[in-house]
């Protein structure tokens, strides 16, 4: 007897109904694609329970990895057994010895309405049992050490004792995919996490500005979003060489107005690599109020060169409500090595909190940017990086 699968439960997928199956599917392959590197495993999955059957396989590791995996409410390690009561005390009885609890209780959960006993008895059965048979346990069943859940189920019942939670939120790649703006900072890593909680697969795009911003501040990036496929697949990477853009916008914008025209020219070609990728949002890491571009009013006035849906899912965050999840999820220490990027660079000492949309308009026309525009797309570069590998890609453009 021993641990021999563990017991994924679905959560808010439960909602789904009828379109269940998409998201079970969609949390299948992510699962069987997270445990890749554990090859005896085998990874099944049903309406309402996903089942990881070990072989043999130290389950610490696979326990571990699933913490990452967005649409697992909940995971326990379990034992199955044939739905026959002296099966199920036996498992039961494994459970409570190796667990390191004084106090206990049991919890039936029948499913399966063919099971001939109901939940009430069977729990006084299988306590009885634990009882007769153990020796230094008592019940406890308001607050007991651990609890013994017993799930009968059609094909076969599983016994936990221990719950441990997981992500939450939906399957990446069940609500579409997003193009993320990624600084290099520590908003937009967080912004891309969140969204991916939300089922959302992301593609990542990056403007850097050399000789101004350096090979460790693209690296940066690079580890940035290394760290994001923990929670999800594969990350395309789009590199946006953004120096001569940003150069004329610095010589010959008023100072006022040249933040607001950079990321107005940002969200142009961000929204151009989207539409090259078939993508249909824009993702950016921006909170209200937090900095000069980032007022409604400056919002406002760089939203307008896009159609797309900009997604910001730390709107009404702080940087006292950012900083944790950070940390959580592990870019906090990425995000915060001194590399500049080019967010940072030419940044004028008193940016226009309220700039005026017909006046960033009129600055804009006096300029030829389009050539800049056309030449950055050209030189774009497409990175793919895995949780274990980075492969360039080629120029899409």
């Amino acid at each position: 007897m021993n641990y021999d699968h563990i017991l994924i439960r679905y959560g808010e997928m439960t909602l789904k109904r009828n379109n269940r199956k998409i998201f079970v599917n969609q949390l299948h392959e992510n699962v069987r694609a997270k445990l890749h590197d554990f090859p005896d495993i085998k990874v099944k999955a049903n309406r309402d329970r996903m089942y990881i059957l070990l072989n043999g396989t130290d389950p610490e590791p696979i326990l571990e990895k699933c913490k990452d995996v967005f649409g697992i409410s909940s995971f326990s390690l379990a034992i199955k057994a044939d739905n026959e009561v002296d099966a199920i005390k036996e498992a039961a009885l494994y459970a409570l010895e190796n667990s390191n609890a004084k106090t206990f209780k049991v919890t039936t959960k029948r499913i399966n309405k063919d099971f001939p006993i109901g939940s009430q008895d069977l729990n006084q059965i299988l306590g009885g049992h634990l009882l007769t048979n153990t020796e230094g346990f008592t019940v406890n069943v308001h607050e007991p050490d651990v609890e013994i859940v017993v799930e009968i189920r059609s094909e076969a019942t599983f016994v936990t004792s221990t719950r441990i939670e997981g992500a939450g939120g939906l399957p990446v790649g069940s609500s579409g995919r997003t193009l993320l703006l990624l600084s290099g900072g520590i908003d937009s890593p967080v912004a891309g996490y969140l969204t991916m909680k939300r089922g959302v697969k992301l593609e990542v795009i990056h403007f850097h500005s050399p000789p101004f911003t350096n090979e460790r501040a693209k690296q940066k990036v690079l580890d940035l979003v290394r760290r994001l496929t923990e929670f999800g697949h594969t990350i395309q990477v789009h590199m946006i060489p953004f120096t001569n853009l940003q150069q004329k916008i610095h010589r010959d914008i008023p100072h006022g107005y040249s933040m607001t025209v950079m990321r107005r020219m940002m969200l142009r070609i961000s929204e151009a690599v989207a539409k090259k990728r078939d993508i249909l949002s824009l993702t950016t890491g921006e909170s209200l109020g937090q900095v000069a571009s980032q007022t409604m009013e400056s919002m406002h006035a760089i939203n307008a060169v896009s159609a797309y849906p900009v997604l910001r899912p730390l709107i009404a965050m702080d940087k006292l409500d950012i900083i944790p999840i950070s940390k959580q999820i592990g870019t906090y220490d990425i995000s915060v090595l001194p590399y500049e990027d080019c967010c940072t660079i030419f940044i004028p000492n008193a940016p226009k909190t309220k700039p005026r949309l017909e006046k960033v308009e009129f600055f804009e026309n006096q300029l030829e940017l389009e050539e800049d525009f056309q030449e950055a797309l050209l030189q774009m570069e497409t990175i793919e990086i895995t949780p274990n590998q980075v492969e360039e890609f080629q120029d899409l453009f």
